[in-house]
């Protein structure tokens, strides 16, 4: 019996495991999973320092002139005391002395010398960055699950954190099955295709930060696809593509049975995609999915994904849809959750002209896609839905004004 979508995501969740751990340095620590909380060693700033060039000044000698007897720098370890009628000349990021309540820009300033007449109003702590009010000590910085990018290895090289816990990447093994199935450096024949699910997959898999394998590309006999499963098990995911239907040369689900596949799904309540089959061999995760190439990758996309999220140890393990309007009217036959390949253009979502399971070109054109509810025979044009994306960044072929 067919499983639903909801069903599906639910035992991928429940049968996996994340990864094991291991230190990296935060240089090569981008796209990992944290595996520990980091929590700041000190204040940041660690002291008082200036925000501008200007000059420390004291409250009470607003629009008067006064005497610059001293200049600091940043990274002086300066000692003096600021009192009235003094000035002290700073740069930015230079630690305020002792006695400073604001610091006036030197722009805002008239000179004489070596004197300066202040402006009438000052205004206290103007422009003064103080210790502790970006980041104080104790607090919690990062949590295990948290993905590592650029912006939190600026917070753990802030805190002279050098290596960080992380959860070992997922390693994917790839292969596919068919004797009409060519890889694209080989020589087809006119009665056979081009293997494109596998190299789709693999640059999937690759962006979504796993280490990927590719076994090769299996004929449609037992023998073959159990010699590619051999080779795969090592790994803690094999996704392969075909295979997986009712026709006489569908073999990949008997295959995987010799090494006791234990399936947990074999059928899901979806179009394209419905023989998506989910298991595990021990502690190894298998995804079949269909061989059409459309079927596989925008499946891929809802399955695939949520495997290599969960796997990954990332707290944010579910896919997160983005709300857009749809661009005209789209007809369809209700009764199975189906699944729409389109481009979002940042507000509106277009469905490809032209889709069918078999099909490559959608996936190129396209960045994103829709699930229909199976109730559903019509969206409106402009009616609120939610996309997935298949790609990770929205660009557009004309300039646009990117200011809220």
């Amino acid at each position: 019996m067919a499983v639903t979508v909801e069903e599906a995501l639910e035992f991928i969740y429940a049968n996996i495991k994340q990864k094991s751990q291991k230190i990296l340095p935060i240089e090569e620590a981008l796209g990992y999973v944290l595996a520990q909380n980091i929590v700041a060693t000190h204040n940041l700033p660690p002291y008082d320092n200036s925000a501008m060039d200007g000059y420390a000044v004291v409250l009470n000698d607003a629009g008067k002139e006064v005497q610059v007897d001293d200049t600091i720098f940043a990274g002086d370890n300066y000692k003096g005391i600021l009192k009235e009628t003094f000035a002290i000349k700073i740069m930015t990021g230079a630690r305020v002395p002792q006695g400073t309540e604001c610091i006036v820009p030197i722009e805002d300033t008239v000179t004489t010398k070596d004197h300066i007449t202040l402006p009438k109003t000052l205004t206290r702590n103007k422009h003064i960055r103080y210790s502790g009010e970006d980041i104080k000590k104790g607090k919690l910085l990062l949590e295990s699950g948290d993905t590592i990018n650029a912006h939190q290895i600026t917070l753990l090289a802030s805190q002279g954190i050098s290596h960080v816990k992380v959860y070992k990447k997922p390693r994917v093994a790839l292969f596919a099955s068919g004797n009409e199935l060519k890889m694209h450096f080989e020589q087809v024949e006119e009665y056979q295709l081009y293997n494109t699910n596998t190299p789709t997959l693999l640059s999937r898999a690759e962006e979504l930060g796993c280490e990927v394998e590719f076994i090769g590309t299996a004929r449609d006999t037992l023998e073959a696809i159990q010699e590619h499963i051999k080779s795969a098990l090592e790994c803690d995911l094999v996704i392969t593509s075909g295979g997986v239907s009712v026709g006489d040369a569908d073999f990949t689900k008997e295959a995987f049975g010799a090494f006791g596949y234990k399936i947990l799904f074999d059928k899901i309540e979806i179009k394209p995609g419905k023989p998506t089959t989910f298991g595990k061999i021990g502690d190894t995760i298998i995804l079949n999915l269909p061989g059409n190439p459309l079927a596989a990758a925008l499946n891929f996309e809802l399955f695939g994904q949520s495997i290599i999220y969960a796997l990954s140890g990332t707290n944010a393990k579910y896919i997160n849809p983005i709300v857009a309007k749809m661009k005209n009217d789209y007809k369809l036959r209700a009764g199975r959750r189906t699944l729409v390949p389109g481009h979002f253009d940042g507000e509106y979502f277009t469905v490809c002209e032209h889709f069918a399971p078999g099909m490559v070109s959608p996936l190129a054109y396209g960045n994103a896609f829709i699930m229909i509810d199976e109730k559903s025979s019509l969206i409106e044009e402009n009616s609120s839905i939610k996309i997935i994306s298949t790609k990770f960044s929205f660009t557009s072929q004309k300039q646009k004004c990117l200011v809220s």
